[in-house]
């Protein structure tokens, strides 16, 4: 995930959290936002460049604070089933990349966010720990895809894989759920929760990207 990406999406998400219920009442954000939410998680499994994590938090943050019942389970059952679409969708796609003669471009834009030193990392522990694997990638920051990318090459049916993601996506929907839990219940305004949401989302996503760069970096 870039950088860039969250922050262009920020003052979306924190102008969203602002909007004051007597200009667009509770009912219509709801009808709205959850759809959103729906398509943009289903669009950044498909490609992997939208925040989803980010925002899953913030979408988490405005359900705090929203006095509709079951909000945050609607958060948490449309984030979670999105990934889990996206991802089957992407696989699949990836299936029919190697069957095909002349390959994919979904196939390509796999290889080309798996680096070869992640991506024999990933078949290592596939190999070692099967479907537990597909968990912790989801978890882990920029782990996702060479991990589909391993099970892909290891020949998995999508039913096979599916089995496997399905908790993965619900342990991703919650982990970045109470994410944006933490951020409402700390702060009063929606806005300010949504704004701390994203940027422990960025630090969680840095933190794996800067601890490679400090083990590859010569000691003198």
């Amino acid at each position: 995930m870039s950088w860039s990406a969250p922050l262009a999406l920020a003052p979306l998400l924190a102008a969203s959290a602002v909007t004051p219920a007597s200009l667009v009442p509770e009912s219509t954000q709801q009808a709205i936002g959850y759809p959103t939410l729906f398509v943009l998680v289903l669009a950044g499994a498909l490609v992997p460049v939208i925040p989803t994590g980010a925002l899953v938090s913030s979408a988490a943050v405005v359900a705090v604070h929203r006095t509709a019942p079951f909000s945050l389970a609607l958060v948490f059952v449309t984030a979670s089933l999105a990934a889990f679409l996206g991802d089957a969708a992407l696989y699949w796609l990836g299936r029919r990349g190697l069957k095909s003669k002349n390959g994919s471009r979904w196939l390509e834009a796999l290889r080309s966010r798996a680096p070869e030193d992640r991506l024999e990392q990933a078949q290592e522990k596939l190999s070692a720990h099967g479907v537990a694997v597909l968990v912790l990638s989801r978890l882990m920051p920029a782990g996702r895809i060479p991990v589909m990318l391993a099970c892909l090459l290891a020949e998995w049916p999508l039913r096979r894989f599916s089995r496997g993601n399905l908790p993965a996506c619900l342990a991703w929907a919650a982990t970045y759920q109470l994410i944006g839990i933490l951020g409402g219940s700390l702060f009063a305004e929606p806005w300010q929760g949504v704004v701390a949401a994203i940027a422990l989302t960025l630090l969680l996503s840095a933190v794996p990207a800067v601890w490679r760069r400090v083990r590859s970096s010569p000691r003198t």
